[in-house]
């Protein structure tokens, strides 16, 4: 009885703080090592660790070239990753939460999260639908990654099928760093142009600096990094539900967020 309450408390537990994301214990392991990484969900990188729950995701994957893997955790594991690598190498585990939502008493409140992602004024559009002013829904889903450099780290990210993602063009645990982080940043098969990234920069102490970098007409940024720093990254597209989906969550506003760790040795 108390395991299947506990269960019932990992599955309502509430997500809706701005960032989420996968933090390796470890963004670099020896060859024979193990992947360890936290979910967390919060802001400014820093939040709560959640737990192993397959309820909670669709996709939970660990890719190092062509290979992939799996993430079989037990339910309620914490670390919620924490296995052999798919290989060695650069090692990229991607992780797609289910849908959730969140609600917004007045527009002023939502508009200021657009202002902060950089989406734009929605008003019109919003009043045109015949949407309220005052406690509509907006639904979400999370697509984050992250990478980890097993042995040598020798590889490159990839696309592992994410609908929004953000892909590493420079592998920050071999390549010259000198130059800054290259990413190239994604919308289902198409690149995002002239769209914000999100930077968040962490000190060895936790001490968090954000800023912002945009991406260019190939949909490519590159982020200054520092060296012994771990960095997140943040994008997030604003679209309408499809009719289905609106009709399911009674949202007015779907949002899809990509993520992106790693670390600058």
């Amino acid at each position: 009885m108390r395991i299947f309450a506990f269960i019932l408390g990992l599955l309502a537990a509430p997500a809706a703080a701005h960032e989420f994301w996968l933090e390796p214990l470890a963004y670099q392991v020896e060859a024979n090592g193990n992947l360890t990484a936290h979910i967390v969900n919060g802001q400014d990188f820093k939040g709560v660790t959640l737990p192993f729950v397959p309820q909670r995701f669709a996709h939970f994957i660990a890719f190092n070239g062509n290979n992939s893997l799996q993430v079989t955790s037990r339910i309620g594991d914490s670390p919620a990753l924490n296995q052999a690598p798919a290989s060695e190498g650069l090692n990229v585990v991607a992780y797609q939460a289910r849908n959730s939502t969140v609600s917004y008493e007045t527009w002023e409140k939502f508009q200021k999260f657009l202002d902060h992602k950089d989406l734009g004024d929605q008003l019109a559009n919003h009043e045109a639908r015949g949407v309220p002013l005052e406690n509509f829904q907006e639904v979400y889903s999370r697509f984050s990654k992250t990478l980890i450099g097993v042995g040598s780290a020798a590889g490159a990210d990839r696309r592992t099928g994410l609908e929004t993602e953000i892909v590493a063009l420079t592998n920050p645990y071999t390549d010259d760093l000198s130059a800054g982080m290259r990413v190239q940043l994604f919308y289902r098969t198409d690149v995002r142009a002239n769209e914000q990234i999100e930077v968040f920069e962490k000190d060895d102490e936790g001490t968090v600096v954000i800023f912002m970098v945009r991406t260019d007409d190939q949909g490519i940024a590159t982020v200054p990094v520092k060296s012994g720093y771990a960095y997140m990254l943040d994008a997030v597209v604003l679209r309408e539900p499809a009719a289905r989906l609106a009709t399911d969550t009674q949202a007015a506003w779907e949002t899809l967020w990509a993520n992106l760790t790693f670390m600058a040795p």
